[in-house]
């Protein structure tokens, strides 16, 4: 294995999935590559605690503005990066459908392995659009490594 993916979203459960994966990578010797998609932007106006090392928002974020977004994500990701403390691992933001884009960069990246979270936000997400872990067991021929984030 030469390319770990690590997917993470805004949720403090990420911590657990970032440092599996991070771990997972450095066991294999393997490049590690942190994506972050902005699919639905509710989730950045939410005050989680600070995890990781990131502090979430000071101020009160237009959620129209698009490069804004970007900025957010792209801060997010670097806090991730530093709480590894590896100055190495890539970081990628892209906007679009969770599994689709995972899928996507996972192939054109030539990952080796998809490590994600296995929670999921509601029930009622579950229901009607289906869990992003689902989605890309069943569509993906690169090996998945899950990461259980349920207390």
């Amino acid at each position: 294995m030469k390319k770990v993916l690590i997917c993470i979203d805004y949720n403090p459960t990420s911590e657990i999935v970032a440092d599996a994966g991070y771990q997972l990578s450095k066991s294999l010797n393997a490049e590690v590559c942190l994506l972050h998609i902005i699919a639905d932007v509710q989730y950045y106006g939410v005050q989680y605690p600070t995890f990781m090392g990131y502090d979430g928002f000071e101020s009160e974020i237009d959620l129209n503005i698009n490069k804004e977004m970007h900025s957010v994500a792209e801060n997010f990701l670097d806090t991730v990066r530093k709480h590894l403390n590896d100055s190495q691992v890539e970081t990628k933001v892209i906007e679009g459908s969770t599994a689709d884009v995972i899928l996507e960069y996972a192939f054109s990246w030539k990952a080796d392995t998809i490590v994600l979270g296995t929670h999921s936000h509601n029930i009622l997400e579950k229901i009607f659009i289906g869990d992003v872990a689902s989605k890309i067991l069943k569509n993906t021929k690169i090996p998945v490594y899950m990461v259980p984030t349920k207390k």
